[in-house]
């Protein structure tokens, strides 16, 4: 079946589920929002969802401009891009687990912004294989532009899913976040997951 401009609605269906499963699987950029959402709300983490958002969608251009293959094969940027990547997850990990309960917490306590979330989007690793990985596995239209638009336009839109969702996610855990000894259990425990999701991409 073919929606406007001859795109194969099953091969974007297809696209989706793939989007799901590798892109929205656990990594650097999905347990931050996981980690902010619990420890500071989705209000006050929106403008780091934000920028998420916005620098996995820059990798996402990247990508179907034909600029990721060129970048990546360049040793001295990837080293750039993994040492942005590893400093601010770290930077932010050290952030998580030393924020104090929600109880005592304040509307002044500093929250991670949108600059920080744009930083990890862009240098995050697991985004430009992953984003990569889809974008490459499916053929949307024998149009090479109309293939290329629809499956920005699609995964735009899962970007901001996916994110979303881990977001919401996190902000969930707050309710049980109200005893400071749980509370500091838990997010020692995101930032270590935040530590060892981004060494497991930095390795691979």
């Amino acid at each position: 079946m073919t929606l406007a401009a001859g795109i194969d609605s099953g091969a974007a269906a297809a696209l989706v589920v793939s989007a799901l499963a590798i892109m929205g699987s656990p990594g650097p950029a999905t347990i931050s929002l996981t980690a902010l959402g619990s420890t500071y709300g989705v209000r006050r983490s929106l403008p780091y969802l934000g920028g998420i958002v916005a620098g996995t969608a820059a990798v996402l251009l990247a990508v179907a401009t034909g600029l990721t293959a060129t970048l990546l094969a360049v040793p001295a940027l990837r080293f750039v891009v993994l040492s942005l990547s590893v400093a601010y997850i770290a930077w932010l990990a050290y952030r998580v687990a030393t924020a104090p309960p929600l109880v005592a917490r304040t509307t002044t306590s500093p929250v991670p912004a949108f600059v920080g979330g744009a930083v990890l989007g862009v240098t995050n690793p697991k985004a430009w294989v992953a984003i990569a990985a889809v974008f490459a596995g499916a053929t949307l239209s024998k149009s090479a532009g109309a293939d290329a638009a629809t499956k920005v336009a699609v995964l735009t839109g899962m970007i901001v899913v996916i994110n979303a969702a881990w977001l919401a996610a996190g902000a969930a855990l707050a309710p049980v976040l109200s005893d400071a000894r749980r509370a500091r259990a838990v997010n020692v425990a995101l930032a270590a997951a935040l530590v060892a999701a981004t060494v497991v991409e930095v390795v691979r």
